[in-house]
């Protein structure tokens, strides 16, 4: 048997590794196995007559420690069957093998929950022969080497299940010199390693405030128009809400009879609607020509075609407003402000119109 003295400097030796634990995970461990072994020569000893009834079945508890997850230690009893054999004597020999066992074990990670396993290490073994129904019985120990593979599989973070298979060399008894032994082990193993794994610890979460910059009534996160002033309605984007308008222009404008002349008294309606233009790059214009009810209607038609497009040529080459704004059209006698042909009517009738089309934002207050 393994002497006390041996076992305390095992553990001593040990501790120092005891805060290798990973991830909440115990380096330490323990187990069981059962099996079938079978001892060689089972029928080939030189005292044997006749085989017997073997009873092979072997079990074996455990306890390990890791000192990382690849690599271990492992401190168990092992008791490894029997083997029955009828000697030239005619006497029946029971004999087994069991003992202490204390050895390095490594694993190899393979696949997902998947390892295989290597083991080296000795057996402090006690042989003995049950010789003859017990009426004869002697015993012996001594120290056999073994080694073992193995392919594991993680069925939790703490039980792991095993296949094993060992080799023990030399279980021999030489008090007597009647057994010279070697042994192969199959069998399966289940282990328990305590611990349970730690869960990472998640900062606590933290409030975002999201704030009103603007103060327009839409959060900042959401809000695509900063800055926007408070006194601006706006959509849900925070962007201020327009309104469109239009715009409309009298020009008192003064022709010589049956001309389409614009006089210099004209001019100042004018340049009121070119700096309206200016300051509104978006907006267009539509010069409207109007004529008083008098003489034939055609020819009034076309008179006031022709002033309309005189207004419109000094918007643009006077004021330089692109033409591209700027349009005319002629109504004659259309749509006259008074009707008849009074010199009131003829008066307010005979005018010069600009229509403003485009639009001018204006933004839309609380």
């Amino acid at each position: 048997m393994m002497n006390n003295t041996l076992k305390a400097v095992l553990l001593t030796s040990l501790l120092p590794f005891a805060a290798s634990a990973a991830d909440g995970m115990s380096p330490w461990y323990v187990g069981g196995g059962v099996g079938i072994n079978d001892y060689e020569p089972n029928c080939d000893q030189k005292t044997m007559k006749t085989c017997g009834a073997d009873d092979p079945y072997a079990w074996d508890v455990f306890a390990g420690f890791l000192f990382n997850d690849y690599f271990g230690v492992e401190l168990g009893y092992r008791d490894l069957g029997r083997a029955e054999w009828v000697d030239y004597a005619n006497k029946l020999n029971d004999v087994g093998a069991k003992g202490m066992s204390l050895g390095l074990v490594g694993f190899l990670p393979v696949a997902d929950r998947w390892s295989l396993s290597a083991e080296a290490g000795a057996l402090n073994y006690i042989i003995y022969n049950n010789k003859n129904y017990g009426s004869e019985y002697y015993s012996d120990n001594g120290v056999a080497p073994y080694i073992g593979v193995g392919i594991g599989y993680d069925l939790s973070d703490n039980l792991k299940l095993q296949a094993k298979y060992r080799r023990y060399e030399n279980l021999d008894e030489e008090k007597w010199n009647t057994l010279s032994m070697e042994s192969n082990y199959y069998g399966l193993e289940l282990s328990y390693r305590f611990g349970s794994k730690s869960q990472p610890v998640l900062p606590a979460p933290v409030e975002v405030v999201v704030g009103d910059s603007d103060n327009d009534g839409v959060n900042d996160d959401m809000d695509q128009c900063p800055n926007t002033p408070s006194t601006h309605k706006v959509d849900a984007k925070g962007c201020t809400v327009y309104k469109e308008i239009q715009e409309s222009f009298d020009i008192e404008a003064r022709f010589d009879n049956d001309s389409a002349a614009v006089k210099e008294a004209s001019f100042g309606d004018i340049k009121d609607l070119a700096n309206f233009m200016t300051q509104h790059p978006n907006a267009e214009v539509t010069i409207a020509g109007h004529a008083s009810n008098t003489g034939a209607a055609d020819y009034n038609m076309k008179l006031s075609e022709r002033r309309a497009t005189a207004v419109a040529d000094v918007l643009i080459n006077k004021y330089g407003i692109s033409s591209s704004r700027v349009s005319s059209k002629g109504y004659g006698i259309t749509k006259p402000v008074i009707n008849g042909s009074s010199a009131e009517a003829n008066k307010a009738n005979r005018r010069i119109e600009a229509h403003v089309t485009g639009t001018q934002k204006v933004p839309a207050l609380k």
